[in-house]
């Protein structure tokens, strides 16, 4: 019976999304058409941080360097924000920077940024195959990506063939000690996309989140991190009701500064403790 209302219900869904399916063409062409296409924030895509103070022990000087790679699409890219200062990565950095459990590691932290608007896992991958090979391993390589590939209307089988290649060729030719990839927005939210475009979309999104969470597990030192974006507002709001597009951007689609500054404090948290781990 239980088999029998599970097949029913995906019937169901498949139906509705048949009956519905001019008005996801008209919202999608609607969004397309509407939403206003906002810039990748100027700023440095590349540096690197002393860890600690400067005049430290002499012993400090045998500490090796921190090297971390964000790699991805217009999230990871800022878009949303107006300078790299305010989106992930230049909200990551300082954060890492604070941290004892890190600067106790290393000497200096490297970073770069490897992102860019409208990627899918495929310009990912090739991306990662056109790159030059580290002069050094990457320690932490941070992956955003999904959004499109769901856009893009990509099978879940192909999907998650390019995450395992992905996961090949950062671990092998990038030599990254531990690879994170960040979960996919909860794209139902999104104030761009009304309803129903915005259940369906968020469904399919659901599933592919799925399935890149099911493929981290399978490979060594690679993390899901399921982003807490319900933490983010409680965080935000203190106990008071807010509106949710106060965490996205003018075009309703991409993290407003606010939320880069959240999801960056939940990723340092991760980061910290992969570290960690891997030293004992």
């Amino acid at each position: 019976m239980v088999a029998t209302s599970k097949i029913q219900n995906k019937i169901a869904v498949v139906v509705k999304d048949v009956f519905l399916a001019p008005v996801y063409l008209y919202q999608g062409r609607k969004i397309k058409r509407d939403t206003v296409r906002l810039p990748e924030p100027n700023g440095e895509r590349h540096g690197s941080v002393q860890l600690g103070k400067e005049n430290s022990e002499s012993s400090s000087q045998n500490k090796p360097t921190l090297n971390i790679m964000i790699v991805g699409d217009s999230a990871a890219a800022g878009v949303g924000s107006e300078t790299q200062q305010e989106a992930l990565v230049g909200k990551l950095i300082p954060i890492l920077q604070k941290q004892p459990a890190i600067s106790d590691q290393f000497k200096t932290l490297y970073w770069s940024l490897q992102a860019t608007t409208g990627h899918t896992s495929f310009d990912i991958l090739r991306r990662l195959y056109i790159m030059p090979t580290p002069s050094e391993p990457i320690d932490i390589m941070v992956l955003s990506v999904g959004v499109n590939d769901t856009t893009s209307r990509v099978s879940v089988d192909r999907w998650q063939q390019q995450i395992k290649d992905i996961i090949i060729i950062a671990q092998r030719k990038f030599g990254v000690r531990e690879l994170v990839f960040l979960s996919l927005p909860p794209m139902a939210k999104m104030p761009a996309i009304s309803a129903p475009l915005n259940n369906f979309v968020g469904a399919k999104a659901s599933i592919l989140d799925g399935t890149l969470q099911q493929t981290c597990m399978t490979h060594d030192n690679v993390t899901y991190m399921a982003t807490d974006f319900t933490r983010m507002i409680a965080e935000h709001s203190n106990g008071r009701p807010i509106d949710i597009k106060v965490m996205f951007a003018s075009d309703g689609f991409h993290p407003s500064s606010l939320m880069y500054g959240y999801w960056a404090q939940q990723l340092s948290e991760l980061i910290v403790e992969l570290l960690d781990s891997s030293t004992h």
